[in-house]
């Protein structure tokens, strides 16, 4: 939407977000996106086991490099993913296996970064056991979120104004460390993207528990809440006028 021109004009982006509290700002990650896929060769896994080339292998070797590269990477970045195929039956040394992997920074700069480094480790993967390493973007970057402070500072308010209460600081830290395309909004046109909690603690976002508090009188508030909180605070910047663009 936004390289097609949807935004273009716009004053103001706004979103809200269900979360265990509420938090006014958010601090997304920028974040890569990658399919993940190996190519070996099947063979009988018992009766001749030395003319495979184990592509599940390749996949637990990046895994493990991943995992030692972590202790020197910064704090604030992110690796993580899922294998979503890694053979077909126990008998048959996997062909091939496929996986989804993020990785996430504070920035798109130390993104860019730190990719290539992550990269290495899959072809550590490749290189140890023989097979063939594809690495296929699934989108383009999303790019970290830049929050507009006077919106955000009209959005505090009118939500005490309906009885919120934004959590403390070492909470919302935690709370709003995500990632989303409305960054890439928010570099080109003022945005804000404020949680609003349902009352879920210690469930939090994408456990089970989570989803069953969207249901109910708690998540009922916090949508009315929340719709007329973003449009008071687009009330206010109409009455306020356009600003300047980020």
């Amino acid at each position: 939407m936004l390289d097609r021109g949807a935004f273009t004009g716009a004053d103001l982006a706004m979103m809200v977000h269900p979360a265990p509290v509420d938090v006014a700002e958010a601090r997304p990650f920028a974040v890569s996106h990658s399919r993940i896929s190996y190519t070996g060769r099947s063979a009988h896994a018992a009766a001749y086991p030395e003319a495979g080339v184990n592509a599940a292998d390749a996949f637990t070797v990046a895994q493990v490099a991943i995992g030692l590269l972590r202790q020197q990477l910064p704090p604030t970045t992110r690796v993580h993913g899922i294998v979503t195929h890694a053979g077909d039956a126990p008998n048959a040394i996997p062909e091939r296996a496929e996986g989804r992997w993020y990785v996430r920074a504070e920035t798109l700069a130390e993104l860019e970064r730190l990719e290539p480094r992550v990269l290495r480790a899959f072809e550590a993967g490749a290189l140890a056991t023989g097979c063939e390493l594809d690495v296929e973007p699934e989108s383009k970057p999303y790019a970290e979120f830049r929050a507009d402070e006077t919106a955000l500072a009209d959005y505090r308010a009118n939500a005490v104004a309906l009885g919120r209460r934004f959590a403390p600081a070492e909470t919302a830290a935690r709370m709003n460390r995500a990632s989303t395309d409305m960054g890439n909004v928010s570099q080109v046109v003022p945005a804000i993207h404020p949680y609003i909690g349902i009352g879920s603690l210690p469930a939090t976002n994408h456990q089970r528990e989570f989803a069953a508090f969207c249901v109910g009188q708690a998540a009922r508030r916090a949508l009315l809440d929340g719709a007329v909180a973003l449009a008071w605070t687009a009330v206010d910047r109409a009455a306020r006028g356009p600003s300047a663009k980020p």
